[in-house]
Formats: structure tokens, C-alpha cells, sequence
């Protein structure tokens, strides 16, 4: 082999490897920009209901998460996230709906407000055990009642955790899980 196409086959591998490197690059900087127009469409809206907040953005595990939250508690924050996340839950579609507005690329970013979604976590985490516990005693199947597609993800996760199955049935609203042992 030449010392030219040597040169040559090191310059391909060496371009190979580096396209999963601009990718990551690319899509980090596409989430972080998707954070930046999320951010300032809830800044806006922050400013317009005249609530006190503050907003960070981290990206983590291929998505953007947005967190408002206050030094003190806030009321108006609170009504925010609304009765079992329901206003947390339009936020979200409306400032992926900014982002897509202005990107033309669908957002999976997350909205959290006040932190209830990592304490909506723990007692997500707590359904898929007491689930698990149910169809460990009966033997057969447990309906949990309807949640929404991102407490479902987390529902899911705990009971593969706990070496359980489980699958989503139903339609809109009333989509819901059913744990069982297989």
C-alpha cells in the first residue's frame, strides 16, 4: 500500500468518526436552541399573566427540559401546573407549538413548573410498585387509571424495572395501563 492511499484510508476512518460527533453537536445545539425559543415564549407568557419565575433549560437524554420555578413559594405558579397537571400539560403543547412554529422540527422538550413533575415522579414510581405488588398476590392484571403520555413512559419504566410488563390500552383520555406478570 502507497503511503498516499494509506494517507487516504486514515482520512476516511478519521471522517466517520467524526460524523457521530457532529451529530451529537448538531442535535445538542438544535435541543438548546429549542430550550432558547420554549424559554422565551414562557418568559412572555410569564410577563403577560405578570407571575414571578425563573426559567432554566437543560438538555439531558436527547431532550430539552424547562423548569419555572420561584426562590419563594408561588401561588400563581402553582395555578400554573393546575388541577393534576392539566394546565402544566397545555403549557407544554403550547410552547412546543412555539417551538415548532419557528423551527418547522417537532419538540419532545418537557415543561416542569414548581417541580412537579419530579414530585409526580416519585408517586408515578409508587403506582408501578403497588401494580406490581397486586399482580404478584392475584396472578393476573392490574388497570391503572389514565394518565398522560409522559406518566405513562415513567409507569412503564418502573415496571420493566421491577421485571414486570406492561402496556397502554385505551384512546385518548382514557388511555391507561394494564400491568401483568408476562
Amino acid at each position: 500500500m502507497s503511503a498516499e492511499s494509506t494517507e487516504e484510508v486514515i482520512a476516511a476512518v478519521t471522517e466517520e468518526q467524526e460524523e457521530p460527533q457532529e451529530t451529537q453537536s448538531k442535535t445538542a445545539s438544535r435541543l438548546e436552541e429549542e430550550g432558547d425559543i420554549a424559554a422565551d415564549y414562557l418568559e412572555e407568557l410569564l410577563d403577560i399573566a405578570d407571575i414571578d419565575g425563573d426559567i432554566d433549560i437543560e438538555v439531558r437524554n436527547g431532550r430539552t427540559y424547562i423548569s419555572i420555578g420561584a426562590d419563594e413559594e408561588s401561588a400563581a405558579l402553582d395555578s400554573l401546573v393546575g388541577r393534576d397537571g392539566e394546565v402544566l400539560e397545555a403549557l407544554q403543547e403550547l410552547a412546543r407549538l412555539s417551538v415548532l412554529s419557528a423551527t418547522e422540527s417537532r419538540s419532545r422538550l418537557v415543561l416542569d413548573i414548581n417541580g412537579y413533575r419530579k414530585e409526580r415522579a416519585g408517586v408515578l414510581q409508587q403506582i408501578a410498585e403497588d401494580a406490581v405488588a397486586k399482580v404478584k398476590e392475584s396472578g393476573g392484571t392490574v388497570a391503572l387509571e389514565p394518565m398522560s403520555a409522559y406518566e405513562r413512559k415513567i409507569v412503564h419504566d418502573a415496571v420493566a424495572d421491577l421485571g414486570f410488563v406492561s402496556e397502554s390500552e385505551g384512546e385518548g383520555a382514557g388511555r391507561h395501563i394494564v400491568v401483568s406478570a408476562d
